[in-house]
């Protein structure tokens, strides 16, 4: 009776946090740093096509932040990037619905719409990295008007999100922009680091070697690290594996969740999988390393 209750109110939350409409926040109020020559056709919604497809969007060039606040904030906030193989946004399954989710646990939750289809094919992330760096100056200026601790402030992401996620983890501080006081920190490391399924840390050809650009370090965060071990090429398991070990080579916290099964690109859909509940995993995680105390 207890567990039924429990579901019940639950889905009561979620049912009222879909009702209400997220504060919205430009990440660039004077225009996004676009490469020269760089045009977009306007920003489009793709509704899913049947009930096993995702909702997209593509064409982002006002990049948003989407503030998702619970009923009870403990001060901790998530900054969740959808993947999208970074040419659109899983905008629901990987996204919002994250965020009501996280919001049941006291999270206040920034979904954020980087930009998308990637610029240049051989630096894809450069653009949403800065997206990213920004969207956590931005959430630790608004920490005390949105109930948010600045020194409790991570990023989650999915996919090219992960690989996002990881980015900026790890290249909080390596900017292409010109970083304007008002609107960035000096620091843009964010607190702790939830890639799940992280694309695009190893290669096709060797999937047993992170790329040049994985490199953790002493100021590397916490990270939660989500994977199916059935996961395949550019998005194979073995790169959290990897990037785990590289936390333990160098004695950082870190946590590692490889599920048998599951494929890519799971996200929030109800599977019958154990990886359905990777979420809870991560909330434990959560709240033994004292982000939601």
């Amino acid at each position: 009776m207890k567990t039924a209750i429990s579901i019940l109110a639950v889905a009561l939350s979620l049912s009222a946090l879909r009702a209400a409409e997220p504060l919205t926040v430009k990440l660039w109020p004077a225009g996004a740093p676009e490469p020269a020559g760089f045009t977009s056709e306007p920003e489009k919604v793709i509704p899913p096509k049947d009930e096993k497809d995702v909702k997209r969007v593509t064409n982002v060039t006002d990049p948003t932040l989407a503030i998702y606040k619970p009923e009870k904030p403990n001060g901790t906030a998530v900054i969740v990037c959808p993947g999208g193989g970074y040419h659109i946004l899983a905008i629901e399954h990987e996204g919002t619905q994250v965020c009501e989710y996280l919001n049941t646990l006291g999270v206040t939750c920034a979904l954020l719409k980087y930009r998308v289809p990637a610029r240049a094919k051989e630096n894809p992330s450069k653009e949403p990295l800065q997206d990213a760096q920004r969207a956590i100056g931005l959430v630790r200026h608004h920490a005390s008007e949105w109930g948010i601790k600045p020194d409790h402030v991570g990023i989650l992401g999915f996919s090219a999100g992960g690989h996002l996620t990881v980015m900026a983890a790890l290249h909080a501080n390596e900017r292409t922009y010109a970083v304007d006081p008002s609107l960035d920190v000096e620091d843009a490391t964010p607190n702790f680091a939830v890639p799940v399924y992280p694309a695009y840390l190893v290669s096709k050809e060797d999937t047993f070697t992170l790329l040049p650009d994985v490199k953790v370090t002493a100021k590397s965060p916490p990270m939660c690290l989500v994977h199916a071990g059935d996961d395949k090429g550019v998005t194979s398991a073995s790169a959290s594996a990897l990037l785990y070990l590289e936390y333990k080579k160098l004695g950082l916290p870190a946590e590692l969740h490889i599920y048998s099964k599951g494929g890519h690109g799971f996200g929030m859909r109800k599977t019958g999988l154990p990886t359905a509940d990777w979420l809870v995993r991560v909330g434990e995680w959560m709240r033994s390393t004292g982000w939601l105390d």
